[in-house]
């Protein structure tokens, strides 16, 4: 079936058009996750026969009233926003082991399940992650490199020449994933991030069962989470940055909570710190690097502009940085992207930290066999031997489970150093 039209493909259609080809064989359900607003259901609609958006009175009444009847009818029989109406979630898994009704059924939502058993594979309900617009889908057609071939370890060839320079990245870090809110003008998109946030706070959380007690405190907790964008600063840290000056400091069992529900919002996106599967580096930590859903988030709860990034302006409260903020953005940036693109390839995503930081490798995208790509993500045009220091490092501890070793740059030409190491520009860098 031809794509509706204004309809653009994302990278995640790939996955889900292959989970539902298996629908007239095995009965099969999947859950597609992620933040508010990021195309969840516009993907989901393109494929459904019948759709039911619970965030509908009239919709969520018919299926409250007769679960069995709305789901038999014609497949794929689309679920919208499930979690209006939980017992959903039981229902579609009870029917898929069943097979009855056969299926496929499809689920947005923009909650995380919480106690619902979430299982994946044949038999179970499938989830499946949705990020914002990667960089090659604000872009398209201007990847020459795939992270998939990278994986596949034949240290292929580096090559291509960016049009895309420093600005237009900055650009990119405000104009957002959020496909909806991209063709807005710069006044209303803002107008609309912030809008976003506010209804996080008085709408999101309180369906949730968490009534903020002080809204304000959670909206300065949320911008300290955004002052500490890709970094590994201590959930301590981060509620001192947001309680500055206070002589009272909340409690952890206060502050916890926020991270619990905004993760289950998916509004925070954190990198976890990668644990070795074939080779034993001692000394490694497991804390997650902090990451918003989109880095025009952390952008519109800090209240920065493009022109102040580049002036080299600093948020208050950031945690303690090697570089720029601004490097740290390009990082989350290019994170989500490389996210997208190794779960369409089967791999995982995390970082790597020494227990000391005198080691530490912003990405490793990793194989289901163990072995890995290591990227370090710099905001400059080419890499230094100082660039690729740890890159090296991990190359001669893992020697050939280390597939490729890569530096991604804001700069405009894709090569291989003379040690191997490739670096790619971050706009020609794709699945």
């Amino acid at each position: 079936m031809p794509p509706s039209p204004g309809y653009h493909r994302r990278i995640v259609d790939g996955e889900l058009d292959a989970y539902l080809a298996s629908a007239p064989n095995v009965a099969v359900a999947i859950a597609l996750e992620g933040a508010r607003a990021i195309g969840k259901t516009s993907s989901a609609v393109e494929r459904a026969a019948t759709s039911y958006e619970l965030d509908d009175e009239s919709h969520l009444a018919i299926v409250s009233a007769d679960i069995d009847l709305a789901l038999s009818q014609p497949a794929p029989v689309l679920i919208d926003e499930w979690q209006h109406h939980p017992p959903v979630w039981d229902r579609v898994r009870r029917a898929v082991d069943r097979h009855d009704p056969p299926g496929p059924f499809l689920l947005t939502g923009s909650v995380a399940p919480k106690g619902t058993g979430m299982h994946t594979g044949a038999g179970r309900i499938i989830a499946l992650r949705m990020r914002p617009l990667t960089l090659t889908e604000r872009w398209p057609g201007n990847a020459t490199v795939s992270l998939r071939e990278l994986l596949g370890g034949e240290r292929p060839a580096v090559k291509g020449t960016s049009p895309f320079g420093l600005t237009d990245y900055v650009e990119e870090l405000f104009a957002s994933g959020f496909p909806g809110l991209r063709s807005l003008p710069a006044n209303l998109r803002q107008a609309q991030l912030d809008g976003y946030l506010q209804r996080v706070i008085d709408r999101d959380f309180p369906e949730l069962g968490h009534q903020p007690r002080n809204p304000a405190a959670l909206r300065r907790w949320m911008t300290a989470y955004a002052a500490a964008t890709a970094t590994t600063a201590s959930w301590e840290k981060v509620r001192d940055a947001a309680t500055g000056g206070e002589s009272e400091k909340p409690a952890r069992t206060t502050v916890m909570p926020y991270r619990d529900v905004l993760e289950r919002l998916y509004v925070l996106d954190p990198l976890p710190g990668w644990k070795p599967t074939r080779n034993h580096i001692a000394r490694l930590t497991e804390p997650s690097k902090h990451h918003l859903a989109d880095p025009a988030l952390a952008t519109a709860l800090l209240g920065l502009t493009p022109q102040g990034l580049l002036a080299g302006d600093e948020p208050a409260g950031a945690a303690h940085r090697d570089g720029s903020f601004l490097g740290s953005l390009f990082e989350s940036l290019v994170t989500q992207s490389v996210r997208v693109y190794a779960q369409a390839a089967g791999a995982s995503v995390g970082h790597l930290r020494s227990y000391a930081g005198e080691r530490e490798i912003d990405l490793i995208v990793e194989r289901g066999d163990g072995r890995v790509i290591a990227i370090e993500v710099k905001l400059r045009s080419t890499a230094s031997d100082h660039d690729v220091t740890h890159l090296r490092w991990l190359r001669e501890q893992f020697g050939p489970d280390l597939l490729d070793a890569v530096v991604i740059t804001s700069g405009t030409e894709a090569y291989r150093r003379a040690d191997g190491i490739a670096v790619i520009p971050a706009a020609l860098l794709g699945p």
